[in-house]
């Protein structure tokens, strides 16, 4: 049998497995890297107890969540507390049912192609939030739901210069499917003329994934762990798997936005390099990016990480778009 006779159900289900098994090694290992790095920045040793170098630190992390006693509060809705992590990793591997890792005339990179592809990521991502929000909430203790209340304050702060800083790349390409975007940036990256919208998506990324130092909603000097406090055992564990995959989703939309996506960088195409290779070498970069932040800034005060997002990325975001607007109108 022919590949071409092959069921398009049967392509999926192989393509979700392999994609699906390469998004959690990415996780575990990218968790590792962050442990090592950190380490190497603050001048201390990282993982090196469990295999060699540490490289089997991710597989014992994974088995003592798995073996430790799963708890539900007695105050707790015991369908919503069961449900709201699965409702986080679930939107967290949903995103990359579209993404795609090289060009479509390759025929093999992405399980599916949208038209609208940038709008369904966006639609996809803000419905993370409610895992954590029914999280909090459905714990029945107060940290957790002022948790669950800071990430959904936080999430309306962000996501408006968030959604605004790309808008000028998708009027400077003219399309909103992500093969399209790319394809536009054969010669020139979007990081030049959208240098603006490039740093505020990355502003607006860390505090999509509830990172360093916008991880409000986990504040242990002020909410204990924040809204999986009364979480435990491997639930405890798929709020981690969500934001580290999470990571992974904010860098890959960067880099097909912002970095050309799988195109070759500096005038380097004519190397025998796969389009896959640049796209996980700038997957990397914005990975180790947002490690870097983590080791060097402290958190935010509630009250100024929301002011900075109204006050600030919005209206910054909205005038680096109408000038997109008006020179791409004159052009034309």
């Amino acid at each position: 049998m022919s590949i071409a006779a092959v069921p398009l159900w049967v392509v999926i289900l192989v393509k979700s497995a392999i994609l699906l098994l390469v998004v959690v090694t990415t996780f575990a290992y990218a968790m590792l890297a962050e442990r090592k790095v950190l380490g190497w920045m603050q001048l201390r040793p990282g993982p090196n107890r469990v295999g060699p170098w540490g490289m089997l630190q991710p597989a014992a992390d994974a088995a003592k969540l798995i073996l430790k006693e799963d708890l539900t509060p007695r105050s707790a809705d015991p369908l919503i507390y069961r449900l709201a992590p699965f409702i986080s990793l679930l939107t967290a591997f949903s995103v990359y049912a579209i993404i795609p890792f090289g060009a479509s005339s390759a025929g093999t990179w992405a399980i599916g192609n949208v038209n609208a592809g940038i709008l369904f990521l966006m639609a996809i991502t803000s419905i993370g939030v409610y895992g954590i929000t029914l999280a909090g909430w459905a714990s029945g203790s107060k940290y957790p739901l002022l948790g669950s209340v800071r990430a959904t304050a936080q999430m309306i702060s962000y996501e408006l210069g968030m959604s605004l800083s790309f808008i000028g790349v998708l009027i400077i390409a003219g399309t909103t499917s992500l093969d399209g975007i790319v394809n536009a940036q054969a010669k020139w990256w979007f990081i030049g003329p959208q240098l603006i919208g490039f740093l505020v998506y990355i502003i607006t990324a860390v505090a999509e994934t509830n990172r360093t130092p916008f991880d409000l909603v986990e504040a242990e000097t002020e909410l204990v762990a924040g809204f999986h406090t009364e979480y435990s055992g491997l639930r405890f564990g798929l709020f981690f798997i969500a934001e580290y995959v999470n990571m992974v989703t904010v860098s890959c939309i960067a880099t097909l936005i912002f970095l050309g996506g799988w195109n070759a960088p500096f005038g380097l195409g004519g190397l025998p390099v796969p389009g896959l290779v640049w796209f996980v070498m700038k997957i990397g970069f914005f990975l180790f990016l947002y490690i870097w932040i983590r080791a060097t800034l402290p958190r935010f005060r509630y009250d100024r990480l929301m002011a900075f997002g109204w006050k600030v990325l919005l209206p910054v975001a909205t005038l680096n778009l109408i000038i997109t607007a008006i020179i791409v109108a004159f052009k034309g």
